[in-house]
């Protein structure tokens, strides 16, 4: 009976949470334009969103946004994890906690405060702060998903790699690149996800000529939920779920 109720429990759960993704996904390929009212299965809405020029060029603006953060923010968090657990110096642990609290800001106090940063250093909105904006927000997922990946390192290997005669950058390239590699690209895929989708942030630091996908997403809404949205949503939510099935796939063939 035990059993049960918890299956029962888990199942709830499951359902509570995905139950809303998947009447989404059904009612993209409904025939009717209002989306309560099933008519029949239909493919037009994707159809028309592969004709939508506004929609793909903000996706395509999302696209390079979202690769170029992630890369980047990828980089600095990486090398941040490792001088994280290498070396010591004085305020490691006041700056490794300030990682979690820009993680646990409120995504509207973050773009606030950076509006007001970029307004007062004089650089104009767009592009540029919407990159940065990005960057920023993702180099922290970065450095704890390493970190917590470098943690578990037999301190020894570092040291064996020192006695054979390797140097830092050598130690880094051969030995410690290697054995981060899983992290690297779960904090790289991570990274690019949580830009993709961002909305908040977004809102504050871009301006009108530089359109990215969720606020074209969320000025559609405000008018009323089409078809084409339902369609998109589906999209989006199928790659998001490959991204995280492709960085859960990493970490257990490296535990293997």
């Amino acid at each position: 009976m035990g059993t049960w109720c918890k299956r029962l429990y888990m199942a709830g759960i499951y359902l509570f949470l995905y139950l809303p993704l998947l009447i989404l996904i059904i009612y993209s390929f409904n025939r009717s334009r209002y989306s309560t009212r099933w008519t029949g299965f239909t493919l037009h809405w994707y159809e028309k969103l592969m004709h939508n020029s506004m929609i793909l060029d903000a996706l395509g603006n999302s696209l390079i946004i979202a690769s170029l953060s992630a890369v980047i923010a990828t980089f600095i968090g990486t090398l941040a994890a490792v001088a994280f657990y290498r070396y010591r110096f004085i305020g490691r642990k006041v700056l490794y906690s300030l990682v979690y609290v820009v993680m646990m800001s409120p995504d509207i106090v973050m773009g606030i405060s950076l509006l007001i940063f970029f307004m007062l250093s004089g650089i104009s909105i767009g592009f540029t702060t919407l990159l940065l904006s990005h960057i920023t927000f993702c180099i922290p997922f970065v450095v704890v998903t390493v970190y917590a990946r470098i943690s578990g390192f037999d301190p020894r290997v570092l040291e064996a790699a020192r006695d054979l005669g390797a140097g830092e950058f050598q130690t880094f390239r051969y030995v410690l690149l290697p054995l981060l590699m899983p992290a690297v690209l779960s904090g790289l895929l991570l990274s690019f996800t949580l830009s993709l989708d961002d909305v908040i942030v977004s809102f504050f630091v871009t301006g009108p000529s530089f359109e990215i996908l969720p606020l074209k997403i969320y000025s559609m809404v405000r008018l009323g939920i089409k078809p084409e949205i339902n369609a998109l949503s589906t999209v989006l939510f199928i790659f998001t779920l490959f991204s995280v099935s492709i960085s859960q796939l990493l970490i257990k063939e490296k535990k293997k």
